[in-house]
């Protein structure tokens, strides 16, 4: 009996490890080496694979792996990498005696969870971060909870205060950073209260990637490297502040590349409505390329009749709707096209390329969205 294992998806991902690798190198060089990093992991490391990216990372002096959810936390807690994982979400009471176990770091904003964690039965005391609201209005402590909060970590005997951070609302849509200023006067204030009451914070920690690459003076002790970790940038107002500010072109390398196989070609007679709606009709004789994935692995319906694949080294396009399990693409002056043939949907083939920023202003989104929403049931790979 043949064991040998192949792959049946008909779509898949490749990251590149010496992409990846580069990102990290160009965040070591602008952040120096005594900056802690957390890796920012979440969403199936942004739709690049959970495993992959955390072993592609694991000899990389990464100190810690954040990510969303208790859930998230396990399935990365399964592979034993050596960074320590930091849970940025929202953690229920019913599953904290479980992360502290674990010895997960926690994200706390609400007092009763420092409550909760008081009366769990557990050798272990529980390690936290706390989210300091600064103005997102997302998560965090409001300056009018700081008393409680300081009263009853400064009577506990279960917690430990590892860090404490905030998150930039507008540091990445704009070219103008007064806000996140204020948001950064309103983190060292806040965390002048906390400090002055006598608590000790190890971990600071209020840059993501955009701050990251643009303000090394929300470096602190810790970033939080996400996006730009996989080789994109937070938007393009960021990469503007950064060549502005003298900085170099070609700083980041997309990691990712999606591909399928052409299914079927098709001979489509002038006149031919493709796909549901009728949405579109060829206005000459055309040569039709069924690719076998669709909007349930990912690739956004609002592409449809917009976006174009790669085959070939040349560019194919979207004609019709995007069906749940299939896309058409026009080949008719692309030589030579067979079943099963490569097609790119996102990267790199021979000399043309499809970005994920590209993509995102097809589908009136941005790339982080493209990115984390491929099926994460789709097999990755690091090439």
């Amino acid at each position: 009996m043949n064991n040998t294992k192949i792959s049946t998806s008909l779509s898949w991902i490749e990251v590149s490890r010496e992409n990846i690798l580069n990102n990290i190198r160009v965040i070591r060089k602008k952040i120096g080496p005594d900056i802690k990093i957390a890796a920012v992991v979440k969403a199936n490391a942004y739709g690049h694979g959970y495993h992959e990216i955390a072993q592609i990372l694991e000899d990389e002096q990464i100190e810690f792996l954040a990510v969303h959810s208790l859930e998230e936390a396990f399935i990365l807690n399964e592979g034993g990498y050596s960074p320590e994982l930091l849970i940025v979400g929202y953690v229920p009471y019913d599953q904290l005696n479980e992360a502290v176990e674990s010895g997960f770091h926690l994200t706390v904003y609400n007092t009763d969870t420092i409550r909760q964690l008081e009366k769990l039965k557990t050798s272990k005391k529980a390690k936290i971060h706390l989210k300091l609201e600064t103005g997102t209005n997302r998560q965090g402590i409001d300056e009018k909870e700081l008393p409680s909060f300081i009263g009853l970590l400064k009577n506990t005997k279960k917690i430990d205060l590892i860090g404490a951070s905030t998150h930039f609302a507008n540091i990445e849509d704009t070219t103008d950073h007064s806000y996140a200023q204020s948001q950064l006067d309103r983190y060292k204030e806040i965390l002048a209260e906390i400090e002055n009451a006598g608590l000790e914070i190890p971990i600071k920690h209020t840059a993501s990637s955009a701050a990251s690459l643009l303000f090394s003076k929300t470096h602190y002790n810790m970033i939080r490297f996400g996006i730009s970790l996989y080789g994109l940038w937070p938007s393009k107002e960021t990469y503007l502040s950064y060549r502005l500010a003298g900085g170099e072109n070609n700083l980041l390398t997309p990691a990712l590349t999606w591909k399928t196989k052409v299914a079927q070609i098709k001979n489509v007679p002038k006149g031919s409505f493709i796909g549901y709606g009728c949405t579109y009709r060829t206005t000459a004789d055309s040569k039709i390329a069924v690719l076998p994935l669709g909007y349930y692995d990912g690739y956004d319906r609002k592409l449809s009749n917009l976006g174009y694949v790669l085959i070939k080294g040349e560019r194919a396009q979207v004609r019709g709707r995007i069906c749940m399990d299939n896309i058409m693409v026009d080949v008719t002056n692309i030589p030579n096209v067979k079943i099963e043939d490569e097609v790119v949907l996102l990267g790199r083939q021979d000399g043309d390329v499809i970005t994920a920023e590209q993509m995102a202003s097809w589908a009136q989104t941005i790339n982080y969205e493209i990115v984390a929403r491929i099926n994460p049931l789709l097999p990755r790979k690091i090439i």
